[in-house]
């Protein structure tokens, strides 16, 4: 069973389990609908939560804490800067659970503060522990002589060099300071004169922010980067004395706006990475200790409305700590993990082309490796008798793989399709540079639409074989991302039926050449049907129930937003279909509730790896898990956004073995995990599910890091796993009905 420590987040704010008043009808309200920025600070609080998860080794805990805060600095930048800009703008448009972006900017400000003071009881608490191993963050005041001495040292060979003292008077403006931008803000007086001076010192963020004093009596000491220039004030500003001092953040928004009738996206995209740099400031944060005058000064010179300024009683810019997350402890760290590369290709000598003749396979991502991905296409690559390649590029690693089996494609004299997307939030640049790559190696490159995102992760390889042409498919629920492959729960699938291999070729003009596919046998894309079919297989459970016949719906995905497949969830409810949904983040649907959703359980799993897959299934009238269940995997999270504006693909899984795989292995674990899961609850917050009594642990993602998958998993190695799973889901199931 997790143990989570008490006297912590818990008690700064109680996630109540919350029901609606009796004889609510919230049929056709709005407030049928959580608030999409609220879920997503829950979702946040749940990574917060695992902070004090004592289950999971020290480092590992403080890493979650630096995950906590680079989500919400993003949310401001994104997310906080959008409700910002429509309120700015007068837009009064209300979101789908009613409130004006005026009002739901005043209510996840609120939220914030909350979470950031978490945040801060939560480092309190790990500094502790860090303490009690003998790792410390040293203030000033803990110093000695050697230290000063080994410091002043330090600073005047590593730091001072790269620091630029800024006086603030009418010769010298108050200077502009870039996102994320940390600085410290000084009272000063003249020795002489005694003439006060308001000064700034930018801190690069080419430095380290914790610095690592020299050890003593075994223990880890770090100071951080303001404190040690804090101390030598003297050598900035020589002739001055403090007065008062402290540190500050700036977060910018750092959205992108596109214009839809650009001509050329790749010029738009450049010229708006730099605007990006210089985007309206959205928060100021600062630290107790700056005085208040020095802080009103910061304020009035960068024109920040006081609900958009934060005073923290800890340390800012808490994603920083990742920086301690390194120290030489491999005991308070994860145990490495070395992915499975998947038994049935080793079974034909490497070649991934045979084991996806032999039958469909899929790839249980981190669990099992990337590198048989990558292997997909190095060997494309290298194969006299492959003729084409066409690949979508979302995200992927600097130095790619991915990028050189297709330029070494192109150089083999094959023709290469890189269907490249410039709108990755955050990796505009690095895509931009591929793009250039692979055109100078020939690749043909497509920028796909300017009004849709091609977020579709899918590979084609057509090969000459026996005089007639076969082609292979890739089709992934994550990115071409050899990194965050490693950390994120992804799914990839091969196949080389005909039939799906056509509609992927028709995806791929669809996207080249714009012509909306006519008929597609087996996927479904967005913005085209994917909502639709998705609509249709709930509202063919609502039949099967009305008709006495076993109804169930299970689904896993990242996001639940979409109000129309909420409502049509709402109505398999009411009809009497058992829907059970894996929601890691923003989830707008209220399960739980009388009237409106009592057979929906919502759950989110948060742990070591990041769950990422989308996968859908449907009881086909037979119920979940059965073999005559439809499953689905796909790159799409029910998302206006991935519905309407999105280039996404859904397929059916219908291979026998990679269908008991998805479901009744992948889903399962999921459904059954009662370790590092949270119970969605009906006003949207979440609370940690615990074993019960009579109920065994169950950690999903260790039994997947321990257990072969079944597609994958060859003649070389049986496992009995699925049956034990059923047998305990099916006790789970029947417990919460």
């Amino acid at each position: 069973m997790d143990t989570v420590e008490a006297g912590a987040v818990g008690e700064l704010r109680v996630n109540p389990e919350t029901d609606m008043a009796p004889g609510t009808d919230l049929s056709g309200s709005p407030e049928r609908f959580v608030n999409r920025e609220f879920s997503w600070l829950q979702f946040n609080r749940r990574v917060l939560e695992e902070t004090l998860n004592a289950n999971h080794p020290l480092l590992e805990r403080v890493r979650f804490l630096s995950i906590s805060a680079a989500n919400l600095d993003e949310f401001f930048m994104v997310r906080v800067a959008g409700l910002e800009g429509q309120v700015r703008e007068g837009i009064t448009n209300r979101s789908p659970d009613g409130l004006s972006p005026a009002e739901q900017l005043d209510q996840i400000l609120e939220e914030i503060d909350g979470l950031q003071l978490e945040q801060q009881a939560s480092l309190a608490i790990l500094q502790q522990h860090l303490a009690s191993e003998k790792i410390h963050i040293v203030r000033p005041s803990g110093l000695d002589e050697d230290d000063m001495a080994w410091l002043e040292d330090e600073f005047l060979q590593s730091i001072f060099p790269v620091l630029t003292p800024l006086s603030i008077d009418p010769a010298h403006p108050f200077p502009f300071i870039p996102n994320l931008g940390f600085s410290i803000c000084l009272q000063l007086a003249s020795k002489s004169a005694n003439e006060p001076m308001t000064a700034l010192i930018r801190l690069p963020v080419a430095l380290d922010r914790f610095l690592r004093l020299p050890d003593r009596d075994g223990g880890i000491r770090f100071i951080t980067l303001e404190d040690v220039v804090s101390l030598f004030i003297s050598s900035l500003y020589p002739g001055y004395e403090v007065r008062g001092s402290g540190t500050f953040r700036i977060i910018r928004d750092s959205d992108i706006e596109v214009e839809e009738e650009a001509e050329d996206l790749v010029r738009l995209f450049e010229s708006a990475l730099k605007r990006r740099r210089r985007g309206s400031v959205i928060r100021i944060e600062f630290d107790s200790e700056l005085p208040q005058s020095l802080r009103e000064f910061v304020v009035h010179e960068t024109n920040v409305p006081d609900n958009r300024v934060a005073v923290l009683p800890g340390l800012l810019a808490l994603n920083t700590l990742s920086e301690i997350t390194k120290a030489p402890r491999d005991d308070l760290k994860f145990e490495p993990y070395n992915a499975r590369f998947p038994e049935r290709i080793r079974e034909h000598a490497g070649d991934t082309l045979a084991a996806i003749r032999e039958k469909d396979l899929v790839i249980h991502h981190p669990y099992e490796s990337f590198d048989a991905v990558v292997q997909f296409l190095f060997q494309a690559a290298r194969d006299p008798e492959v003729l084409a390649i066409k690949q979508t590029l979302y995200r992927t690693s600097n130095d790619s793989p991915i990028v050189r089996a297709l330029i070494d494609a192109a150089d083999a004299g094959k023709s290469v399709t890189a269907l490249v997307e410039l709108k990755a939030r955050f990796d505009e640049e690095a895509n931009i540079r591929w793009a250039r790559d692979l055109e100078r190696a020939g690749v043909q490159v497509v920028f796909g639409f300017i009004e849709l995102k091609t977020h579709a992760k899918m590979s084609l390889i057509v090969r000459r074989e026996e005089g007639r042409l076969v082609s292979y498919c890739h089709l992934g629920t994550g990115n071409y991302h050899p990194v965050t492959a490693k950390i994120y729960t992804d799914l990839s699938y091969f196949t080389c039926d005909p039939v799906v291999a056509r509609d992927v070729a028709h995806v791929f003009n669809f996207i080249t050449g714009y012509g909306e596919p006519e008929s597609l046998s087996r996927l479904a894309i967005s913005p085209l049907n994917l909502r639709a079919r998705i609509i249709e297989h709930i509202e063919a459970e609502i039949a099967h129930a009305e008709a006495g016949r076993p109804a169930a719906v299970w689904m896993k995905m990242n996001s639940l937003v979409d109000p129309e497949i909420i409502d049509a969830l709402y109505r398999a409810s009411a009809a009497g279909v058992e829907i059970d949904l894996v929601v890691r983040g923003i989830c707008c649907l209220r399960p739980q509730v009388a009237g409106l959703s009592e057979r929906i359980r919502v759950k989110s799993i948060v742990g070591r790896f990041l769950e990422h897959s989308r996968i859908y299934c449907f009881g086909n009238g037979a119920g979940l898990p059965t073999p005559n269940a439809l499953v689905y995997i796909g790159s799409a999270d029910l998302m206006p956004r991935n519905l309407d504006r999105r280039v996404e693909t859904l397929v059916p899984i219908s291979n026998k073995t990679v269908h008991e795989q998805v479901l009744s292995q992948i889903m399962l674990g999921n459904m059954i995990d009662n370790q590092q899961s949270y119970e969605i609850l009906a006003d949207g917050t979440s609370r940690r599910i615990q074993p019960g009594t009579d109920e065994e642990p169950f950690n999903a993602q260790h039994y997947f890091m321990t257990n072969p998958s079944l597609s994958g998993r060859g003649e070389a190695l049986k496992s009995n796993a699925p049956k034990l799973i059923a047998h305990r889901v099916a006790q789970s199931t029947q417990a919460s009905r």
